[in-house]
């Protein structure tokens, strides 16, 4: 990470440019680097990119879900004296992401979802029961991405280290429970946010036809497609992402 880490309250977070705030939610198993391209192209561009470190592994178990998630967003929106922000999330962070939207639509110019859940989650936190064999899970972390190239030696190890350590493990397995609780499928309807869905075509997590569904189901939604890109649009394909989101926002005049 080239950018370093504030910590001001109970926050911890990455914040570059200046400009209309675009919070980045990261997603289980994501790490704030996932979004360095996303940071550097759209902090040049007259956008301030704030990347919250979300308490997935810190909050007690009773509280690791996705509306408590969505609140502390709330919490760190308001710290922050922030009133009109662009949510953009991936994964489980393009969930909270909606559900946020959801609790707080005045809160929300615009929303931007990449491989997220929030409709189908049956891919999430299943598979660990051989968590101990280093190949498995270096297989599952592949799979995230179209070029299993992509799925560096240090993102399968951070995987193999959090399916490994029992309370994260636990954690991620209530965060799953939690995702099919929270299937936002009667709540997109009446959500009038501008959102744009970047989907990666190959996406094996969430398969493509959960973008289509997204896009039917929200009523002011924009939906692009990436060729030979899975669940990771903004690490696979970074310009290509960048390039499809700087003209909807500048479409949409945001």
């Amino acid at each position: 990470m080239t950018h370093r880490l504030k910590k001001e309250n109970k926050f911890s977070y990455l914040e570059v440019g200046e400009g209309q705030p675009i919070i980045v939610l990261h997603g289980l198993m994501g790490g704030l680097s996932n979004f360095d391209a996303v940071t550097d192209y759209f902090s040049a561009k007259g956008y301030k990119i704030i990347i919250p470190e979300l308490p997935i592994y810190t909050m007690s178990l009773l509280k690791t879900n996705v509306k408590s998630f969505a609140k502390y967003l709330h919490d760190f929106i308001a710290f922050k004296g922030f009133n009109d922000v662009i949510l953009l999330g991936n994964s489980l962070g393009g969930h909270i992401g909606l559900y946020h939207t959801k609790l707080y639509p005045k809160k929300v110019k615009a929303l931007v979802i990449t491989g997220s859940s929030g409709l189908y989650e049956s891919a999430m936190g299943s598979g660990y029961t051989k968590r101990s064999d280093y190949e498995v899970i270096k297989k599952k972390a592949q799979d995230v991405f179209y070029d299993p190239a992509v799925a560096t030696k240090e993102i399968v190890d951070e995987v193999y280290e959090t399916v490994n350590d029992r309370n994260k493990l636990i954690k991620t397995l209530a965060i799953a429970k939690s995702a099919i609780r929270h299937n936002m499928a009667k709540d997109l309807p009446n959500m009038n946010t501008p959102t744009c869905i970047i989907w990666g075509k190959n996406d094996i997590v969430t398969p493509p036809e959960v973008a289509t569904e997204f896009h039917d189901l929200l009523p002011d939604s924009d939906l692009f497609w990436i060729d030979k890109c899975g669940h990771a649009a903004m690490m696979e394909h970074p310009d290509e992402f960048n390039t499809l989101l700087d003209a909807w926002l500048k479409a949409r005049k945001l």
